[in-house]
């Protein structure tokens, strides 16, 4: 039978990607590929050939059996998003739950994600955390808010730029104008760049001056 090789790639620096994820994109009978024209500029760069299909959050629940099939078949498939580690707060969670109950082999490389540097980087500690993605648009953010609350340990969030500043609004209701709060954006990129301070602080920082690019939310637990 074939495989499924899940492959980080880079969230900005084109250099942060492995040896080994090369090798495999190189060999893989097709990959995956979150935005093809995105994942197209990185295949480019590298010189890889390998076909790609477009798998993406609006189309994957009517490929994955199709997909499984080809591996069942002998093909190896390897699985990329647009950026860092697939299934991180993107597609590749319902083709991986597949191949795992179809007994099919399943590999994920070590790669580039974007939480591991904000949170290592924030300062705040990191013997405990918990991955929290994005928070719920309307329904149910409210309800999630007041969970996490009393969430002891060190908090990591995803966010778009235009709703950075309503979010740390929120935390600084939900969770008090002194919990520190470490926002990273453009990591690995040019503009990168980290602002640490309570969570007043970083809400007044980030009023002031509209955010851009990326970002990851870090926030301390409750004491």
């Amino acid at each position: 039978m074939g495989k499924l090789y899940l492959v980080p790639t880079p969230i900005g620096n084109l250099k942060d990607i492995t040896f080994r994820a090369i090798e495999v994109l190189k060999e893989a009978d097709l990959i995956l590929a979150e935005d093809t024209r995105t994942s197209g500029k990185l295949l480019k760069h590298y010189e890889i050939d390998t076909h790609m299909h477009s798998h993406h959050m609006h189309n994957e629940h009517k490929t994955v059996e199709g997909i499984v099939n080809r591996i069942k078949n002998g093909e190896t498939i390897a699985l990329i998003s647009d950026a860092g580690t697939p299934a991180i707060s993107d597609p590749g969670f319902l083709l991986t739950r597949a191949c795992v109950e179809a007994d099919l082999k399943v590999d994920c490389l070590p790669g580039a994600t974007a939480f591991v540097p904000a949170l290592v980087n924030s300062g705040l500690p990191n013997d405990k955390f918990v991955f929290e993605g994005f928070l719920p648009v309307k329904k149910g953010r409210q309800t999630r808010l007041i969970l996490l609350a009393e969430e002891t340990r060190t908090m990591i969030f995803y966010e778009s730029p235009h709703k950075l500043v309503k979010t740390l609004t929120h935390f600084t209701e939900y969770f008090g104008i002194e919990r520190k709060v470490s926002v990273s954006r453009e990591i690995t990129k040019l503009h990168e760049e980290t602002i640490r301070g309570t969570a007043d602080e970083v809400l007044q920082h980030f009023t002031n001056k509209p955010p851009k690019g990326e970002l990851v939310v870090v926030v301390e637990g409750k004491k």
